[in-house]
């Protein structure tokens, strides 16, 4: 195997196409004859079931309770809420028939709705009228539920992962007695997407809060994990939103208090998608395809037998170093690939592209001698390691942690060296004409700032709270444009 083996593309000088192949290299997803959406392989969403699985178990843990609602929303819902509906109505797909007709040889709509429906973008407006049935007194609350759904919002420039008209989440909502109870939970799922990000996903990311413009439409507040993509763009990973009672008194969601007087609630929203599985590939990644962390690899842990079609004893011997393996890690996930009919070579070559975190090749030889070959995918492709088997088996938990905090780590000092930190004006404007990862600026943001911004295909992604990139660093200075306290803003082209 050849350390200069590649996928095509490079990173280096052709991020978008190199993206492109690493999705068909491991085999992710393709598009789909629909438009702008996206077909997930099995091996795509095998990863993603890992994000919903370990996730779920967080958001179940704390007492939210999974439900599921209608992707269908009768359209007088979103009209209920002015502002909800500016922001989300040039995406907006809506269902105006009910059935086909043939006519003249075609197929056309026929029956036409009284009232029509939007195919969900996202839930506030369904959520707000069961809300508003389900809570009547102050022992109803708080009111915590979860769905994973499907959502539609139609994309005119579509990405897989990134940016498709069809993609699969997580939302949250939730209904409270007072705002401070709100903004906690607000708080709390985006420190939960954090920590999640951070240390299941190893990708390093800032906690902060949006500026006014790019809020959630109807939110009070919206928090955001950003990630800094191999290419410099941030990656808006997640978002937790306070609503205030916006769509409370929208909605008419009230309760009776402790003092039997009526009350508006307090609400929240938060989500995360399949975009998580974008970040992934743009973090970790390299020219020789997808590279995963263990934690949420669909098998972190892959056999390969060698000559087992001409040497039967191969499997068996297989099947008993899986059974040893997972006799010592219960809950570790060790696949053997059977697919005789490719040569050793090509399957090893799969795997790397597949972003298998550990590889292993076992053959005759390797019985007779009571060993195994095994190879890190966070290390060179070519790099081979030939070790006795009860040492690899002793080892191999520490080895997956190793490697498992190695990529974070190697992940954030990639994106702390494309931060740029400006305490003069004239020095971060000259960064503006060719800008290159992040900018961490003082700031007080308004519509001049954002429109000197836009010239250069920048946006400010958010006002830091919490940053790994910055740990040192006060979260408000001198603003670079008025001299007044400012918080710290993180400024960067996006996807």
């Amino acid at each position: 195997m050849s350390s200069k083996a590649s996928l095509g593309p490079s990173r280096d000088t052709d991020f978008p196409n190199w993206y492109q192949s690493v999705i068909e290299g491991a085999d992710l997803a393709e598009h789909s004859p629909t438009r702008g959406c996206m077909v997930i392989k099995p091996y795509g969403y095998a990863i993603w079931d890992k994000i919903k699985q370990q996730l779920d178990q967080k958001i179940t843990a704390m007492g939210h309770e999974n439900i599921y609602c209608p992707m269908l929303i009768p359209l007088a819902f979103f009209e209920q809420e002015a502002e909800h509906v500016d922001g989300f109505a040039k995406e907006c797909a809506v269902v105006t028939h009910t059935r086909l007709k043939q006519e003249q040889g075609a197929l056309k709509p026929d029956g036409e709705l009284d009232q029509p429906y939007v195919i969900r973008p996202t839930s506030e407006t369904m959520i707000g009228h069961l809300f508003a049935k389900w809570i009547q007194s102050h022992r109803d609350l708080p009111k915590c539920v979860n769905q994973w759904a499907n959502i539609v919002r139609w994309e005119m420039r579509p990405r897989l992962f990134l940016r498709t008209s069809e993609f699969l989440w997580q939302e949250g909502h939730t209904a409270h007695q007072s705002q401070q109870e709100a903004q906690q939970m607000a708080q709390q799922m985006i420190q939960v997407y954090g920590a999640f990000a951070n240390e299941q996903l190893a990708m390093p990311v800032t906690l902060g809060e949006k500026t006014a413009d790019e809020r959630f439409p109807g939110a009070q507040v919206t928090y955001t994990i950003e990630a800094m993509m191999q290419d410099g763009k941030a990656l808006q990973a997640g978002t937790s939103h306070d609503l205030g009672q916006n769509f409370a008194k929208a909605f008419n969601i009230q309760y009776q208090n402790a003092d039997n007087q009526m009350a508006h609630v307090f609400t929240t929203s938060w989500g995360v998608s399949t975009r998580l599985i974008g970040g992934l590939i743009m973090t970790h990644s390299d020219d020789h395809g997808l590279v995963l962390p263990p934690n949420i690899a669909p098998y972190p842990v892959l056999i390969i037998p060698i000559q087992a079609h001409k040497q039967p004893e191969v499997l068996e011997a297989c099947k008993a170093l899986q059974a040893r393996i997972q006799q010592q890690q219960p809950t570790l996930t060790v696949k053997i690939d059977q697919q005789h009919h490719l040569s050793g070579g090509q399957r090893v070559w799969q795997a790397i592209k597949k972003g298998v975190p550990i590889i292993i090749e076992l053959g005759p030889k390797d019985i007779e001698k009571n060993q195994l070959v095994y190879r890190r995918r966070d290390q060179d492709a070519s790099q081979k390691h030939f070790v006795d088997q009860a040492e690899f088996t002793g080892q191999l938990s520490a080895m997956l942690s190793d490697m498992q905090s190695g990529l974070y780590q190697r992940a954030l000092k990639r994106q702390a060296d494309l931060v740029n930190y400006f305490d003069k004006r004239s020095d971060f404007e000259q960064w503006m004409k060719e800008p290159s990862g992040f900018a961490m600026v003082y700031c007080n943001y308004n519509d001049q700032i954002k429109q000197q911004l836009q010239q250069f295909g920048l946006t400010a992604r958010c006002e830091v709270t919490k940053s790994p990139l910055a740990p040192d660093r006060p979260v408000a200075g001198p603003c670079l444009w008025s001299q007044q306290t400012a918080p710290l803003l993180i400024i960067a082209k996006a996807y």
